[in-house]
């Protein structure tokens, strides 16, 4: 403890003491959702992005083009609002919103909670693919597990392609790597190569997509990997 002001100086362990045993909890529960994920016979992916990256129009060009191939279920993470939710309920399958009223990440007690919650609307019914929309963040949802088989992360165009450099763990814990709004790239400065680049220095193994889901462009190759997901 600091002399003068009581706090935790980076010197102490105790922070980190703390941190560790949450995210362990954590994990311990992030294990049972997968078990229960498993139990719906789904294969859940956890989607993460900064805000206004895409991932809802993702999600609504997906269930247009799989929802008569594939059952989906969707948990949209906000701070507030159902707009998300609202925007999936319109494409006919089920939906869970969880508003975090302030946390900039889902965890997986809340997730736990939206799945019982999906539960509740699926019945008797199975499913193959669940979606989990995180919190926009590129910086806390990377570091808790929520019981996903795979974690999505997204950057768009506008944003700029030193995401992969200034977040790194969001790159490192992930499995794809998708930007989006590539029908933007005539109006922003935005080398798709240096982005992989630096993505693929964190995590070789990163499968890599571009694409638009507003022209379709490159979204064959998103649809594909979710098939091979159901098979």
């Amino acid at each position: 403890m600091c002399d003068d002001c009581g706090c935790v100086s980076p010197g102490h362990h105790h922070v980190v003491d703390v941190n560790q045993s949450l995210l362990a909890a954590n994990d311990a529960l992030a294990r049972k959702n997968r078990e229960h994920i498993e139990e719906l016979g789904a294969v859940a992916i956890n989607l993460i992005s900064s805000p206004g990256s895409g991932k809802t129009t993702l999600l609504e060009k997906t269930i247009e083009r799989l929802a008569k191939e594939f059952r989906i279920g969707v948990i949209e993470g906000d701070i507030e609002t159902e707009r998300d939710a609202d925007r999936i309920r319109a494409k006919g399958v089920p939906v869970v919103q969880l508003t975090t009223g302030g946390a900039c990440h889902l965890d997986a007690a809340l997730t736990h909670k939206g799945i019982h919650a999906l539960e509740d609307q699926l019945g008797e019914k199975k499913l193959d693919l669940l979606f989990i929309e995180n919190v926009g963040n590129l910086v806390c949802p990377a570091t808790f597990y929520l019981g996903e088989h795979q974690r999505v992360v997204m950057i768009s165009v506008p944003e700029g392609p030193d995401k992969p450099a200034k977040y790194p763990k969001a790159f490192i814990s992930s499995q794809v790597f998708i930007i989006s709004k590539t029908d933007l790239l005539p109006y922003f400065d935005f080398s798709p190569e240096a982005a992989i680049k630096d993505a693929r220095q964190l995590n070789p193994r990163l499968m890599v997509m571009s694409l638009s889901a507003t022209t379709g462009d490159g979204f064959d190759s998103w649809l594909a990997y979710l098939r091979s997901l159901c098979q």
